[in-house]
């Protein structure tokens, strides 16, 4: 976003050793540290941070073990993600097609679950390897422990702080997706005769969807999808459904229904908007983007978001949720 003060320390880790000296360094000095991967899901607060910043850049990209229907494989946390993706697509593997063009590191894409179009990191996740900052010690974490739910995990929420991912270990397919694929791909695949789901299809396909609906983020200043997409009740949804009959929703599972934060966004009169008081804007692609076009401040960007929650709870009942962190 281009927003934010600045960190009193910054220094970047290139493997487990430096990690540990960047750590014991910030213990012993009385400073607190944080450790991000690309900050393209960081929102920075106004204030700064008056600790160390250490951004992990532990590369990697290994097969580990293979048969003739599955690949482990290895990422380490500092790779580019789209790359790692990329990487598994031009190796056959299925699993992180349907991911591509997330920005941002193989380090964060398990804090948050990254997900989109039907598929989420917690699928193909073995396990984590991790620097545990408590005790002092590397270790891994099964993905079964990790505590995944619908954009979160423990290192998100109880667990915020306390790990350090050093690297991914994922299992992938070596067999083609088979439908049914999400609403949108499956335009895509009508639209331009595709028949045969390779991995390799499927990312062409997500990369061609994102890059007509989501900026880059080096190009242009934004988080991405700045809401999540709102889980309610079979109830709550009936009586929005009676009201609202084109509302843009999926079955969750039991009993709740995901609604498209982006539907609700752009019915609330916010899609496409360029805010002169704030100097935010909203895509006029995906009203879910929230674009920094000449705002000052932190306080500008929540401010503008602050009117897009109260437009849509005004409308619908619903609160939005942040997706980015707001840190430190």
């Amino acid at each position: 976003m281009r927003l934010g003060g600045s960190a009193r320390y910054l220094a970047e880790a290139a493997n487990q050793q430096e990690l540990v000296d960047l750590v014991n360094w910030a213990t012993e000095h009385s400073v607190s540290f944080m450790i991000i991967g690309g900050g393209s899901n960081i929102v920075w607060r106004d204030e700064g941070y008056s600790g160390l910043l250490i951004v992990g850049k532990i590369p990697g990209l290994e097969v580990v073990q293979e048969d003739d229907q599955t690949a482990i494989i290895k990422i380490g946390a500092g790779e580019n993600w789209d790359h790692a993706v990329a990487w598994t697509v031009d190796k056959g593997l299925s699993g992180l097609e349907f991911l591509s063009l997330i920005p941002g590191t193989a380090g964060a894409a398990p804090v948050q679950n990254i997900g989109a179009y039907g598929g989420e990191i917690a699928t193909s996740l073995v396990e984590v390897a991790v620097y545990d900052t408590q005790i002092k010690a590397f270790g891994s974490i099964p993905a079964a422990d990790c505590g995944f739910a619908y954009r979160t995990s423990r290192f998100k929420s109880q667990d915020r702080g306390r790990f350090v991912i050093t690297s991914l270990v994922l299992k992938l397919k070596k067999q083609n997706p088979s439908p049914p694929f999400y609403d949108v791909l499956q335009k895509y695949f009508d639209e331009h005769d595709v028949h045969e789901f390779t991995p390799a299809a499927i990312r062409a396909a997500v990369v061609a969807i994102r890059s007509t609906k989501m900026p880059d983020p080096s190009v242009v200043a934004n988080n991405g999808s700045f809401f999540t997409n709102p889980i309610i009740d079979q109830a709550q949804y009936d009586q929005l459904k009676d009201q609202f009959p084109d509302i843009k929703s999926w079955q969750s599972g039991q009993g709740r229904v995901k609604l498209a934060a982006g539907w609700l966004v752009e019915q609330a009169g916010f899609r496409g908007v360029h805010d002169e008081q704030t100097g935010m804007a909203t895509s006029d692609k995906q009203a879910l983007v929230l674009i920094n076009e000449h705002a000052k401040s932190t306080a500008d960007l929540l401010a503008f978001k602050q009117k897009i929650v109260d437009a849509v709870q005004a409308k619908f009942g619903i609160t939005l949720e942040q997706e980015p962190e707001l840190l430190p």
